[in-house]
């Protein structure tokens, strides 16, 4: 994408969050994103690959946020805020937002990128995020209450549902009989 004359001016050409000059894009704050310049930062190419989920976020690739976060760019403050919010479990981006201040408005907009926390979200026995309609590997032989068999090893289960209360259940047909299955004894299928 290419770099709008106001951001370029205002980045002075250069990743709003860690500073590099190099591969350098621009991107759109969302929600809401409109493509002007309160809405987008210029950032790297490797944060950018990082931010949109295109690879895991390398924890220490985000240290320049310890900088970043007092940014006048209220737009550069919602992105450190989000993945500071993100990587808290590493134990100093904890601390960083613990420091952190956002103006109401701004903070509305930074929460409203957030995954909800109260979602819930199935994993299988690996950690891998389980959603309807994915296909999945039993790992353990299962006795199956109520009917007269046993779900063996390696039995795949097609188009499953996930209990949309109990994140530790998914539903799914095994020899022609629907049966509640605990995800921890399941691997999702790539």
């Amino acid at each position: 994408m290419k770099i709008d004359r106001d951001l370029q001016s205002r980045s002075g050409n250069a990743c709003e969050l860690s500073g590099e000059t190099e591969n350098l894009t621009v991107y759109e704050v969302g929600p809401g994103a409109d493509g002007s310049p309160e809405k987008s930062i210029v950032i790297s190419q490797k944060l950018n690959d990082q931010l949109t989920g295109e690879v895991d976020p390398v924890a220490n690739d985000w240290r320049c946020l310890n900088d970043s976060m007092w940014s006048e760019v209220e737009a550069v403050k919602v992105v450190a805020y989000r993945m500071l919010h993100q990587l808290r479990g590493e134990g100093w981006p904890q601390d960083l937002l613990d420091m952190m201040y956002l103006e109401d408005d701004t903070l509305a907009w930074a929460k409203a990128g957030l995954p909800d926390e109260d979602a819930v979200v199935h994993k299988d026995a690996n950690g891998n995020v389980l959603e309807a309609g994915d296909s999945v590997t039993l790992i353990k032989d299962l006795k199956v209450k109520g009917a007269n068999f046993i779900a063996k090893r390696g039995t795949a289960v097609r188009n499953i549902r996930l209990v949309h209360d109990n994140a530790g259940q998914i539903e799914g047909k095994v020899e022609t009989q629907m049966i509640v299955i605990l995800t921890e004894y399941v691997k999702k299928n790539k």
